[in-house]
């Protein structure tokens, strides 16, 4: 996968655990772990603008993308 998830480190740097910020966002402590763990294949644009808001941060901050031979289209 070239998008890696930093949701937990996020989360690290806040001191906010999965349950709070699972509560805050109104979203299960499970989806919210699959996104975390990267098993989850996308994500609504409603949820991410709840992660950021409560997280305090921007959408680059939670994914980076990393190129890799596999995703090179030529």
């Amino acid at each position: 996968m070239a998008i890696i998830i930093r949701l937990d480190r996020i989360m690290a740097d806040r001191k906010i655990s999965l349950n709070e910020l699972a509560k805050s966002v109104d979203m299960t402590n499970v989806n919210l772990s699959n996104l975390k763990t990267g098993k989850m294949k996308g994500i609504r644009f409603e949820t991410l603008n709840a992660i950021c808001s409560a997280l305090k941060c921007q959408p680059g901050d939670i994914f980076e993308y990393i190129e890799d031979n596999d995703s090179i289209v030529e």
